[in-house]
């Protein structure tokens, strides 16, 4: 294959399923090398399956991104695989929503460890191999959670902002180096991260979103975005992307 990404060498969290998968994809069909990463390696060694029966590469490797030594092996395996890193798209991510009174802690562990520590972990592997290739791009997808709080939450809130926060210092970490930073913030988007929640309050309160909303976003549509990121020239730098669907007031 070859298009807008052609030669790239990119490695992607969370890419089992959602906005991970769909970015596989679309950065397959414009020409990217691409490693898989995400817990469950049977939805990944049928999304590589996929994406060579269609003409490109990629390699699956099973990984936690919140454990930090699956992480960064996941980070070098990627970059040995592919014969080396020129990307890296954290995008692995927990949303586990309720109320902070009477919350089972353990949510809001999952939620620091994965999506603040995971992408912390994958980071810091990823920016030497960055680096030794004179630069490239690391994109963060946060949320429009990472913007506008709500009751129920708050934790989900806490990562995201943090998230959002994390891209800009680094952004201005690494400025002169050569690797870029993009954070993406997804509105309500159809992923299976609404299904991880069990709260009927919760569950209700999603339903009701997505009913004013209408028309809500799909995994697709972000994989577009983040794909026009990474393909700029290297004198552009797109720090953030706010995607919201049209039906989407807050």
């Amino acid at each position: 294959m070859s298009g807008s990404l052609d030669g790239r060498r990119i490695a992607i969290t969370g890419a089992s399923s959602g906005i991970g998968e769909a970015t596989a994809l679309a950065m397959a069909s414009e020409g990217a090398s691409v490693a898989l990463g995400a817990r469950r390696g049977d939805r990944l060694e049928e999304l590589r399956e996929r994406i060579e029966s269609d003409g490109g590469r990629a390699v699956a490797l099973r990984a936690d991104v919140a454990n930090e030594a699956s992480a960064h092996e996941f980070v070098t395996g990627a970059a040995e695989a592919l014969g080396g890193l020129d990307g890296l798209v954290n995008n692995a991510g927990v949303m586990l929503l309720g109320p902070i009174e009477g919350a089972d802690t353990e949510h809001w562990r999952r939620m620091v460890e994965v999506n603040v520590l995971g992408l912390l972990y994958s980071t810091q592997a990823a920016l030497p191999l960055l680096r030794e290739g004179g630069g490239g791009d690391v994109v963060n997808v946060s949320s429009v959670a990472g913007r506008v709080a709500n009751a129920g939450s708050a934790v989900y809130n806490a990562t995201k902002w943090g998230v959002v926060a994390l891209s800009e210092a680094l952004r201005k970490e690494l400025t002169g180096s050569g690797i870029r930073i993009t954070c993406v913030e997804p509105g309500f988007v159809e992923t299976e991260l609404q299904g991880h929640n069990e709260h009927p309050m919760v569950r209700e309160a999603i339903e009701r979103m997505r009913n004013e909303i209408g028309q809500v976003l799909t995994a697709g549509d972000i994989a577009e975005a983040i794909v026009y990121a990474v393909s700029q020239p290297p004198r552009v730098s797109i720090n953030e992307l706010l995607v919201r669907p049209t039906g989407q007031a807050r």
